[in-house]
């Protein structure tokens, strides 16, 4: 078959959610990723617009992972009418179990609050979707092998190299068959790098015509510290004042690898074992299955769902009741706290915060990305010198310590983004920079010319590309 190819950007251009890209070619139709756009009211309100395409003739999802600025926004798009298969990893599929279900019970439960108390502008507030919807959304998924090309459509095929950001993390590559002979397109999707603990690193495809490459810290390396060090250094600066060290974690990746760098800090005698509470039901949940995906992990036989005691620390225990959640947020220090959601957008990470903040002898510590407008970000940039934080309609007062370490992020830094392209057999003729604040794509622009000569290009949602 012979085809010209047009991609067009329907999120995460200009910012780093709502990851949504439409593939066109010969007249078939396939999204790369559907997340969700999060963040503050003006991002989140365009989940309920229209979708930009019909999701009837669109005839296949293909999912880089699972997080939900990746796949959120799959409930939505098969409530309105697409009907076709979604592939992805193995790994990716038992997280959307999860994640999608979460996602859906927490979209119901705030739309049941909002109506009760009547906090909603509309009458009455819905749901984006509900558990239901996410049932529909499961049955669809496809697994992706780790080997090989699988046949997607006729004349579009696809094969995934991994990208070291979460279990079951993928970069896709597209072959297709178009006027001038075949034509592969990867989508990096989002790009860990080979110094965590846990997870093995990305891997870079040998070769590609088309690029489309994520830029969430392309204007930044990230200090090249051991975050063993700092992460005791924290741990032990808190202690020391017998209070209560808060983590705000990415419930999928990042609470994982701070349990098992804890449970190292521990072995090698440079922390005390202190009570560790992993506080979010669905960070217990995929810790389960992240477990279970040795596949991924840089000591495969020493993490799995067979030997769980490898990789705890020794106070380590769990809460699942919102009782039990409201009482840890009463306990005494010296005490470790990791809980959800690792941006402050909701959860039970908020109850922590307003009963730990207005105190100096607690610690904050954020261990991933925060995006522009998030209250982590506000945190994290401003939350010391303004003196509050304003969470459930109150102004809360910050007095503990807010700590970073940004070596803690499942995401390769600038650094890590160049060496990536360098493994590269030969330049893209094309690429382009997605999944970044402007700053950030433009950034990783000026230096993919200056240090490899090659022109890339910022994705903007207003082109289509077409090749």
């Amino acid at each position: 078959m012979k085809h010209s190819i047009e991609i067009q950007f329907l999120g995460a251009a200009g910012t780093v959610t709502g990851s949504r890209t439409l593939v066109t070619f010969g007249g078939s139709r396939v999204l790369v990723d559907c997340g969700l756009f999060q963040g503050p009211r003006s991002i989140r309100e365009r989940n309920w617009e229209a979708f930009p395409e019909d999701p009837h003739r669109i005839e296949a999802v293909l999912l880089t992972h699972a997080h939900l600025d990746h796949s959120g926004f799959l409930p939505r798009l098969v409530k309105g009418g697409f009907s076709g298969p979604i592939f992805c990893s193995a790994g990716t599929a038992d997280l959307l179990k999860i994640l999608l279900v979460d996602s859906a019970k927490i979209q119901e439960e705030d739309a049941d609050f909002a109506n009760r108390t009547q906090h909603s502008r509309h009458r009455p507030a819905l749901a984006l979707y509900t558990r239901d919807d996410v049932e529909d959304v499961l049955r669809k998924l496809k697994i992706l092998p780790d080997q090989g090309w699988t046949a997607i459509l006729p004349g579009l095929s696809c094969r995934v190299f991994r990208s070291g950001h979460i279990v079951g993390a993928k970069s896709l590559q597209l072959g297709f068959d178009i006027d001038g002979g075949p034509r592969l397109v990867t989508f990096s999707g989002d790009v860990g790098h080979d110094r965590m603990r846990t997870l093995r690193g990305p891997e870079t495809p040998p070769e590609t015509d088309i690029l489309i490459l994520e830029s969430t810290y392309g204007d930044r390396p990230h200090e090249r510290v051991d975050p063993l060090d700092a992460l005791a250094a924290v741990v032990l600066e808190t202690r020391a004042k017998g209070g209560v060290l808060v983590i705000p974690a990415f419930a999928v990746g990042r609470a994982q690898e701070i349990l098992y760098m804890l449970r190292l800090l521990e072995d090698e005698g440079r922390i005390p074992r202190l009570p560790v509470i992993l506080d979010s039901p669905m960070s217990s949940k995929a810790t389960d299955l992240y477990l279970a995906h040795p596949e991924d992990h840089r000591l495969d036989a020493q993490f799995s769902k067979n030997t769980p005691e490898n990789f705890f620390p020794a106070g380590f225990g769990t809460v699942e009741s919102p009782d039990d959640s409201m009482m840890a947020c009463l306990q005494d220090g010296p005490l470790i706290v990791i809980s959800a959601a690792g941006m402050l957008s909701g959860g039970r990470i908020l109850h922590h915060l307003k009963s730990r903040l207005p105190y100096a002898k607690n610690t904050v510590l954020f261990a991933g990305y925060q995006a522009e407008g998030s209250k982590g970000r506000y945190l994290q940039d401003k939350g010391e010198l303004d003196g509050s934080l304003r969470i459930h309609h109150e102004e809360v007062p910050v007095k503990a310590a807010i700590r970073t370490i940004p070596a803690l992020s499942a995401h390769g830094d600038a650094n890590d983004l160049i060496d990536w392209l360098k493994k590269l057999r030969r330049p893209p003729s094309r690429i382009f920079l997605n999944h970044g604040d402007p700053a950030a794509s433009a950034a990783l622009k000026a230096r993919i010319k200056l240090e490899l000569g090659w022109s890339a290009e910022v994705a903007s949602e207003t082109e289509t590309i077409r090749i």
